[in-house]
């Protein structure tokens, strides 16, 4: 299938690809080191073999800075307007310069905000992230984030869906929330967690179709079908692997493009 939206993708930096945190990452799926910058090309060649139409591209900023930078990621926008949409990262560590960056970026076009709760430390309900929150509520773009185990060599605990997503869902119930790498092992959770606040959605970043849990397989065949989006976590997972298995599943042809790019178009505004 063409005209795809993966909504979780990252164009990597040196900086962030051969980070010591992503060893792990790096181990399970045989990804070596950069030994200079990845061009933008190969990502863009990666997504037609995907049938990948638009990816949404991902700034990181942790405690040490940025890993791959807003004007970065603005950067490859503009050299792909028509296949590439901007996700903003944010400093927690300087809240109001967020915020002003926050909303410069989202004049400029971006279609979101990710912030990775592992990365920082602290829980999706730390108040660092709360003026944040009313920024997107405002400027009318949602707030991506991480939710189940942590691959890389960091702490699980920040991506528990129950009490932390499901709190500041209950405290911003205007935020459009959209949760990453769909849960697991708390995929049960992530699910109920949806079904309670009618703004928040899975993707499903970081696994491949023939991963995907039994539970939240069926709740994207039936009750689910306009919650869950696809995602590849692209460089860690190809867009053409992440996709393999995925006539398996038994979605049918509504069930399918919701997933792979209406609930993506609706929620983004792409």
């Amino acid at each position: 299938m063409t005209g795809i939206v993966d909504v979780w993708m990252q164009h990597p930096t040196m900086r962030h690809a051969n980070h010591a945190m992503f060893d792990s990452l790096r181990r399970w799926v045989g990804l070596p080191e950069l030994d200079s910058e990845l061009p933008l090309e190969l990502t863009i060649a990666a997504m037609d073999a995907g049938g990948v139409a638009v990816a949404l591209s991902s700034a990181w900023y942790g405690p040490e800075g940025d890993l791959i930078s807003n004007d970065e990621v603005a950067a490859q926008v503009e050299a792909y307007p028509a296949r590439m949409r901007a996700v903003a990262g944010a400093d927690l560590n300087r809240p109001m310069e967020a915020v002003r960056e926050l909303r410069r970026r989202v004049a400029e076009g971006f279609v979101g905000l990710r912030i990775i709760p592992w990365l920082w430390g602290v829980p999706p309900t730390d108040r660092l992230y709360y003026p944040l929150y009313a920024t997107c509520v405002d400027e009318g773009v949602p707030f991506c984030t991480q939710v189940g185990h942590t691959g890389p060599l960091r702490p699980s605990e920040t991506g528990r869906p129950i009490p932390y997503i499901d709190q500041v869902a209950i405290d911003f119930p205007e935020l459009v929330i959209v949760c990453g790498h769909i849960g697991y092992p708390w995929t049960s959770e992530m699910i109920a967690v949806c079904d309670k606040h009618p703004n928040v959605y899975i993707d499903t970043s970081a696994y491949t179709a023939r991963r995907y849990p039994s539970e939240l397989v069926q709740y994207m065949s039936g009750r689910g079908r306009t919650r869950v989006m696809f995602g590849t976590n692209y460089p860690m997972i190809l867009p053409r692997k992440a996709l393999e298995g995925l006539d398996d599943l038994g979605l049918d042809d509504e069930a399918s493009d919701l997933f792979l790019r209406g609930n993506a178009e609706r929620v983004f505004r792409i």
